[in-house]
């Protein structure tokens, strides 16, 4: 569901954000993203917050801690296990898919009108 207090469609973001910029769009101070860098939940490029540079996803994933805090008061290491979580999650997810879509894996059953039932 798109954020529609959202000040730049996230769509239209595609050049490196610095430290700044990911603030101003997430309406969130600098103190609070190096607090979700120390936590390893954002990994900028770059040596120094002078010249980190933030990959547009980023603003996706402020905004998912933002409302984990809001909504579940959670402290920012349990927020880091949250989105552990939920990525270990989509990945299962996508791999049970691939097997469910792949015929060498695929379990055959047997109907009730089947004389092998």
């Amino acid at each position: 569901m798109p954020d529609s207090t959202a000040l730049v469609p996230m769509c239209e973001i595609v050049k490196p954000l610095t430290l700044l910029d990911l603030c101003r769009i997430c309406g969130s101070s600098a103190d609070w993203v190096i607090e979700l860098v120390d936590e390893g939940i954002l990994d900028p490029q770059g040596e120094g917050r002078a010249v980190w540079r933030f990959e547009s996803t980023s603003i996706t994933i402020v905004h998912k801690v933002q409302r984990l805090q809001r909504d579940l008061r959670l402290n920012m290491p349990g927020v880091a296990v949250v989105l552990s979580l939920a990525d270990e999650n989509a990945a299962l997810k996508r791999r049970l898919q691939m097997l469910e879509n792949d015929p060498r894996y695929a379990i055959w059953m047997h109907g009730p009108d089947d004389p092998a039932s």
